[in-house]
């Protein structure tokens, strides 16, 4: 069996920024605050982090930043994926360089790469990464699909070592899992599916939801993992109008205003993602408040 990155929740990380830059020291108060909240790893540089508006240097700096301040006290995983695979292995060999324990690679966006294309790009990062390289489904943001096959395919390559799947299409997920079960890892990229996809024998998820609630997050896991699978799917179902509201505009938006409004960073994005319509905002401060969140 290949090594397992993590069990549990590793969140991917919202970036702080203001109208200087990428503010390290928010960064920093986050990585600590999350790892006091028992978080299992950390996603640096991914959709969450804003890694399309970042520039090249602020992409490579809070990578290194990241594992300085974690100093070995969880993984960190870095997002190096790219619609180019020639930026895409730069960045994967820069984050291997600053001491990532694994690197998240999302699909090409845009272009559209055939099942073919996929599995040449993917073998070729694989290849020249020095870590563990997961690979990252997400088609509603790429328009491209891993298809099962390809998973199987992929999945003969050592370095090749877990997915995380937000493909939404349960019958597609065990269709994989038939293919790929005991060669690679799953994690749901999906907050509403952790459980779901938990039953099918992943064996935790790459969260947004965590920045907000990680230790909360985390029990969802702990409890499957212990044998108590209906405390788990309740607490699935009771975090569902928090997870909706977070996702009721395109994602980082409202989770980074979540974490604002709890004071970790500035409600500040590049554009073109801008601050959350009024309505939604006032819907995802009262989801936060009946969680017990003081925003």
């Amino acid at each position: 069996m290949k090594k397992t990155v993590f069990k549990g929740i590793a969140t991917a990380l919202i970036t702080p920024t203001d109208e200087s830059g990428v503010n390290y020291d928010e960064l920093g108060r986050l990585i600590d605050w999350q790892i006091a909240q028992g978080i299992d790893g950390l996603v640096i540089c991914g959709t969450t982090g804003e890694s399309s508006t970042l520039t090249d240097d602020e992409h490579r700096n809070v990578i290194y930043y990241s594992v300085e301040r974690a100093a070995g006290r969880v993984p960190i995983i870095a997002g190096t994926g790219s619609n180019e695979t020639d930026y895409a292995l730069a960045l994967t060999k820069s984050a291997c360089k600053s001491g990532a324990d694994a690197v998240l690679v999302v699909t090409p966006y845009y272009n559209k790469a055939t099942q073919k294309g996929l599995i040449q790009m993917y073998n070729k990062i694989a290849d020249a990464s020095t870590k563990p390289v997961i690979l990252y489904n997400v088609p509603s943001r790429t328009g491209v699909n891993i298809e099962p096959s390809t998973y199987e395919a992929l999945a003969e390559h050592e370095n090749i070592v877990a997915i995380k799947e937000a493909n939404g299409n349960l019958s597609k997920i065990v269709e994989t899992m038939a293919r790929v079960r005991g060669k690679l890892d799953l994690y749901s990229g999906n907050d509403d599916q952790i459980v779901p996809l938990m039953s099918l024998g992943g064996i935790g998820c790459i969260s947004v939801l965590s920045n907000v609630i990680p230790a909360q997050t985390r029990e969802i896991c702990t409890r499957f993992f212990a044998g108590d699978v209906a405390g788990s799917a309740e607490l699935q179902c009771k975090y569902f109008d928090l997870i909706s509201a977070l996702f009721c505009e395109v994602n980082p938006i409202p989770v980074k205003a979540a974490m604002a409004a709890m004071g970790f960073c500035k409600n500040y994005f590049r554009l073109p993602l801008t601050t959350m319509e009024e309505a939604n905002y006032e819907r995802l401060l009262r989801c936060m408040r009946e969680q017990g969140l003081k925003v």
